[in-house]
């Protein structure tokens, strides 16, 4: 069993993940400055205010925190809007792609087709 649980830990995609789970840690710090030194600011200055995390609705003796919840949703458009755009300089950096949209899987084409329903009626 300890040797099962040392080849686990040394496997080449545990050490992987780790280190992409590390550099993602370190690049939130990145992001998230980013994000709220620099985009936010510029927020505030167009818009006169962008800090709606102080709006609740009183129900009763509850207070629902709309605010917080609209704050964060600004927060993630935020942060995903910078990380496509990072992620399209790194594309035009490296001349390859990064960020594409998922293919749909190529299915036989009609001429396969035709080949298999000739082979399975020759086989009759």
């Amino acid at each position: 069993m300890w040797k099962e649980f040392k080849g686990f830990i040394a496997n080449d995609s545990i050490i992987t993940m780790a280190t992409g789970i590390i550099m993602g840690s370190a690049f939130t710090a990145i992001v998230n400055s980013l994000v709220n030194d620099i985009f936010m600011p510029i927020i505030v200055a167009l818009t006169g205010q962008a800090d709606v995390s102080g709006v609740a609705i009183s129900i009763g003796n509850t207070e629902l925190a709309v605010g917080l919840f609209l704050q964060a949703v600004i927060n993630f458009i935020l942060v995903a809007l910078f990380l496509y755009l990072t992620l399209k300089a790194l594309e035009k950096v490296q001349n390859k792609k990064i960020v594409a949209p998922d293919e749909e899987p190529a299915g036989p084409t009609e001429n396969e087709l035709l080949e298999e329903i000739l082979g399975e009626l020759r086989k009759k």
